[in-house]
């Protein structure tokens, strides 16, 4: 039996923490490690127990979601981190995406439907709630026109890499796909990001999607 998704949530409110976690245990897939009610403490808590996947609150008082994302990048925390909020303004999706979040999931979506979000996470796709993707994309887009960005400064092997991206796969799926170390995968990523000038896969996985790489 494999292994089940060792989860960390950071919310400052103790009801929503709590829905979360009674959501989670209907999948035999999750098993939550520890709540956080704030931003720091989450922080501490993820260096601590090291969890596979963290659930954060954009919204809190004191430290907010962005900045607990940014440091939690900062210090190299490995875990995949989604946004649950109930922003769907677009600075927000895209300031959460920059940073290094792998998805952004509305509050209000349907229990059923903000489980498959988390549970497509972590197998390696985008988890963006579906009303915010095309959102995000058309930004991207208008935004490429301004930054002129191309795939024919990438090499061969990084238009691969960035059609696996874009198929959603995580990095030991693209290094088992593409038979290489997962540490020349993420080699690659980091210089295919600096060429499209994004700052983080999601990024380019949507861009990839929505100008059709090939």
């Amino acid at each position: 039996m494999p292994d089940k998704t060792r989860v960390l949530i950071i919310d400052d409110h103790p009801l929503f923490r709590r829905g979360v976690c009674q959501l989670l245990a209907l999948s035999p897939n999750f098993i939550v490690i520890g709540e956080a009610a704030s931003g720091q403490e989450g922080i501490e808590m993820a260096k601590l127990h090291d969890p596979d996947l963290i659930l954060l609150d954009l919204n809190m008082k004191g430290m907010n979601g962005l900045e607990t994302l940014r440091t939690m990048r900062d210090l190299e925390i490995d875990a995949r981190i989604i946004l649950i909020t109930v922003s769907d303004a677009p600075e927000d999706l895209i300031a959460a995406i920059r940073a290094g979040s792998d998805g952004y999931i509305l509050k209000d979506n349907d229990p059923d439907d903000i489980l498959k979000l988390i549970d497509s996470a972590m197998h390696g796709r985008n988890a963006i709630s579906p009303e915010l993707t095309s959102l995000l994309a058309t930004a991207l887009r208008e935004e490429s026109v301004v930054e002129q960005r191309s795939q024919a400064s990438l090499t061969e092997r990084e238009t691969a890499i960035l059609k696996c991206l874009a198929a959603g796969m995580s990095n030991k799926l693209i290094a088992r796909e593409l038979d290489i170390m997962e540490s020349t995968v993420k080699v690659h990523i980091r210089n295919l990001l600096k060429k499209l000038k994004f700052r983080s896969r999601v990024e380019a996985a949507v861009w990839a999607v929505g100008n059709h790489v090939n």
